[in-house]
């Protein structure tokens, strides 16, 4: 299996996981992960279960996230569900290159759906030179999300240390769509076969994505869920995470549904290629990642 690219199918569509690269979180631009990823758990509590995924707590001083998309081809369609971060770091932006490994041109893509605001979902709507990197496509959010976003809302709820990266991204990354962008406040689907599922709490118009083909399903997860660990303690936040009420009620839906269904689902943070499935664990859940 290559790292980078990797193929499988949900009914007659199919689908490439194509990484867009990695970030690793650390200090000093970060909290240290365990604090980043689950800012609101006991100490204890993460000590105890940290080993049980081949973490030593004392050791764990950076954590490196996979940025996964994903390609689904359709009977009629070509679709991209997030583009990556682009250039943030030099690790990433590689989705454009991996696209091409795979066959598909930028111009090959006709529906570019973006989960929610964040650097790394649409840091790669446009290249360095500011082009649009999808130039026949259009393209798809939550209409809370945009706004969100677009508007002075992001920069009165996030703190002064993350709001000027996060708004200048986002701005500069959705004003070069603002012509040829859908904006949805309602499930429904997007194109045959690929619905918009409203996911809302880790940004204000967060959205999952589910793929149905021949009776077999996808969801595509993106951030509802950061790291395995989610999972088992779905209350558990990030530092990232917006509105946590709503995140941990989202969350424990999406996956309860997940796993009752027996669905495969694709998760953006996870190792590569991040497909598994949700399986019950008690009152909670654990993953099982199939590849």
């Amino acid at each position: 299996m290559s790292n980078e690219t990797y193929r499988f199918n949900v009914g007659k569509f199919e689908c490439i996981a194509i990484s867009d690269g990695t970030m690793t979180y650390a200090p000093p631009n970060f909290p240290p992960p365990a604090s980043f990823l689950f800012s609101n758990a006991p100490k204890t509590a993460i000590q105890k279960i940290l080993p049980k995924y081949g973490i030593k707590p004392e050791q764990w001083n950076d954590w490196t996230s996979q940025y996964t998309c994903l390609v689904i081809k359709t009977e009629k369609n070509k679709v991209l569900i997030d583009t990556g971060a682009g250039s943030l770091m030099p690790t990433t932006g590689r989705l454009i290159k991996n696209l091409n490994h795979v066959g598909i041109m930028p111009e090959d893509i006709d529906t570019v759906i973006i989960t929610h605001g964040h650097p790394d979902h649409l840091g790669g709507n446009s290249d360095d030179y500011g082009n649009i990197n999808f130039p026949k496509a259009r393209w798809v959010m939550w209409k809370d999300e945009w706004e969100f976003w677009t508007s002075n809302r992001a920069e009165n709820i996030l703190d002064e240390h993350s709001k000027d990266l996060l708004v200048s991204i986002a701005r500069k990354n959705l004003s070069i769509i603002q012509d040829r962008v859908d904006l949805i406040d309602t499930e429904s689907e997007i194109v045959p076969g690929i619905k918009a599922i409203a996911t809302p709490g880790h940004t204000p118009g967060h959205m999952a994505v589910e793929v149905s083909s021949n009776r077999e399903n996808l969801f595509c997860l993106s951030d509802v869920v950061l790291h395995p660990i989610h999972m088992e303690m779905p209350e558990w936040y990030a530092a990232v995470d917006i509105a946590t009420d709503q995140l941990i009620s989202t969350r424990k839906t999406l996956l309860r549904k997940a796993a009752g269904e027996k669905v495969k689902v694709i998760a953006f943070h996870f190792p590569f290629p991040g497909l598994g499935y949700v399986e019950a664990k008690g009152k909670t859940w654990q993953w099982r990642q199939i590849v």
